[in-house]
């Protein structure tokens, strides 16, 4: 008697543990969750440094702009004297 058609190529089955897939894609996400929460602490950090860093130059660009002027104007002073 022939063999039905198939009958060879019939998957095996097998038991798939889905109790633990589903525990480690848990714990997967709680530590990329935790991750997130470092990187996102550690950008707000950077962020305020940034600002704080941007404050400072904008006070020595100030600072400066002063102090060329200031120079700007002794040097007009100077050669309105001499002239």
């Amino acid at each position: 008697m022939p063999r039905t058609k198939g009958s060879k190529n019939r998957p095996k089955t097998t038991y798939t543990d889905y109790a633990s897939q589903i525990t480690e894609k848990q714990e997967s996400i709680t530590s990329l969750t935790a991750e997130i929460s470092s990187i996102t602490a550690n950008i707000d950090t950077l962020k305020t440094a940034l600002k704080k860093a941007e404050k400072e130059v904008a006070s020595l660009e100030s600072k400066k702009a002063k102090a060329d002027a200031k120079a700007a104007e002794e040097a007009a002073g100077q050669r309105h004297e001499c002239g």
